[in-house]
C-alpha cells in the first residue's frame, strides 16, 4: 500500500492525548516548530486539550496526522486572513523522511481549498531545508516573502511557500 493511502487527517481523539503530549515536548520538534516551554504536566495537558478543542472547532483547521490510524503528528492553522491560510505541521521524528508530512500537507491543501481558501501558505526556518522539500513535494511554490522570527534565543529566517487554488 502506498504512503498516500496510509496517511489521513482527522479530529484529535481522547486516545491521542498521550501521543500528542509526546509531540509537544519532543526536543527535536521544538528545534523547528514553535512551541512554548511546557515545564509541567498540567501545561502540557492544557496545550493538548486546546489543540483537541480547536480540532473540533470549524473556525480553525487543526487535524491529527494519522499513519495507519495511529497519531503520527498534527497540522494546524497559524493564521487565516482574506482567503489565505497559513499552516504548520509536526510529524514525530521517528517517522521523518517517509513522506508522511508531504501526504498530510497535500490532504490539508485539498481540504482547505474545499473550505474556500484560495491560498495555502506554510513557512520553515532556513536551517530546516527538509521542510521546504516537503512543501515543494506537496505542490507549493517558494515565494519571495521572508520573515525573521525570534525563537528560543535565536533569530531565524523564515522562508515561505504557497499554493493557490
Amino acid at each position: 500500500m502506498k504512503m498516500k493511502d496510509r496517511v489521513t487527517l482527522g479530529v484529535l481523539q481522547e486516545a491521542d492525548m498521550e501521543g500528542l503530549r509526546a509531540l509537544v515536548v519532543n526536543e527535536e520538534i521544538k528545534k523547528t516548530y514553535m512551541l512554548p516551554d511546557l515545564d509541567t504536566f498540567q501545561a502540557q495537558e492544557k496545550l493538548c486539550r486546546r489543540l483537541q478543542n480547536m480540532s473540533l472547532d470549524e473556525a480553525h483547521f487543526v487535524r491529527g496526522i494519522y499513519l495507519d490510524g495511529q497519531l503520527a503528528g498534527f497540522l494546524n492553522d497559524v493564521e487565516m486572513k482574506d482567503g489565505c491560510v497559513e499552516v504548520g505541521y509536526v510529524v514525530h521524528p521517528g517517522l521523518w523522511n517517509k513522506g508522511i508530512a508531504t501526504c498530510a500537507l497535500r490532504l490539508a491543501i485539498g481540504q482547505l481549498t474545499e473550505k474556500g481558501f484560495h491560498t495555502v501558505r506554510a513557512g520553515h526556518f532556513e536551517m530546516n531545508a527538509a521542510s521546504g522539500r516537503v512543501m515543494e513535494k506537496a505542490g507549493m511554490k517558494k515565494i519571495p516573502d521572508t520573515d525573521t522570527v525570534e525563537y528560543r534565543g535565536k533569530t531565524h529566517l523564515c522562508i515561505y511557500y504557497e499554493m493557490k487554488a
